[in-house]
């Protein structure tokens, strides 16, 4: 398996959830990792800091850079990549991991946070890539990684919340065009989205309470699949919309046991699963194992 050392990762919504167990993962090989999200200060209801997350970061082996970053703002993003690269070097690798989420119908949903989500998931992807990608195309192994589904245009993903479908597909079109435009840089753009629901704290606190946690895995999976994009030649892989598990057991891993929060449980199957995807040839299915 490949490794991370000495490269430098700007990883978005890296405070917490899906973005620092990326960010830990790397740290374990030695990566320099740039926090770049928006909470400095502890919050009651969503845990760590970008500073929390820097004392994990550089406790598992890697250098950190806590920075505070709105992906809405265009001067807050392109001062902490600049920083970032003046810190480290250059930059290797952008994980587009910051998302803002609102399941609710057309009628429900207040233009507010309609701006919200498009701002965050939409317009944030495009913008912290455009920042990135001068300083990506000097990188010996360049990767953007963005944390959205396959494009899978069936009306049941769409029904029941455009909005937030509309902002999440934003950031998964940004893949499939970036990575064209950028293949003769050697960039590789690519997506990666869970099979099941992951325990953060939107699962938690928007989505389904403590019980909906116990039906979910671990940041972890996500942590280790992406590990596996992110070594990949990036001149070889690009243009992929890839499932956690998948990824995974094309790469020898069988026993998806380690990532389940409760083995007594049925997981949670996440959104945007295309029906068409292809289930892990693996002897964990989703249901409870007992």
């Amino acid at each position: 398996m490949g490794s991370l050392n000495g490269k430098t990762l700007f990883i978005t919504g890296a405070s917490r959830g899906i973005g620092l167990a990326i960010a830990l993962r790397a740290a374990r090989d030695g990566a320099n990792i740039a926090v770049a999200a928006k909470t400095a200060e502890p919050h009651p209801k969503l845990p760590g800091t970008i500073y929390s997350a820097a004392k994990e970061i550089e406790a598992a082996g890697g250098k950190a850079l806590p920075l505070i970053v709105d992906v809405r703002d265009e001067a807050s993003v392109a001062s902490a990549v600049e920083q970032t690269a003046t810190r480290f070097g250059g930059i290797d690798i952008c994980v587009n991991n910051a998302s803002a989420i609102q399941l609710t119908p057309t009628t429900m949903t207040d233009m507010k946070r309609f701006d919200l989500m498009h701002q965050v998931n939409t317009r944030g992807t495009f913008m912290v890539s455009k920042t990135c990608i001068p300083h990506l195309k000097r990188a010996a192994n360049p990767h953007i990684l963005n944390l959205s589904p396959p494009l899978d245009m069936s009306e049941k993903w769409f029904a029941p919340h455009v909005a937030y479908t509309m902002a999440k597909y934003g950031m998964s079109l940004c893949v499939l065009g970036m990575a064209g435009e950028l293949r003769g840089d050697g960039i590789a753009v690519n997506a990666l989205w869970p099979r099941t629901g992951i325990a953060t704290a939107a699962i938690k606190n928007a989505l389904a309470g403590e019980e909906g946690m116990k039906h979910c895995r671990t940041p972890e999976i996500m942590a280790d699949a992406a590990h596996i994009i992110l070594t990949k030649p990036a001149k070889e892989f690009s243009g992929q919309f890839c499932l956690d598990d998948t990824v995974l057991a094309a790469h020898g891993v069988t026993d998806f046991s380690q990532y389940r929060v409760d083995h007594t449980k049925d997981l949670m199957p996440d959104f945007f699963v295309p029906d068409y995807a292809p289930y892990v040839p693996a002897p964990e299915s989703l249901k409870a194992r007992t």
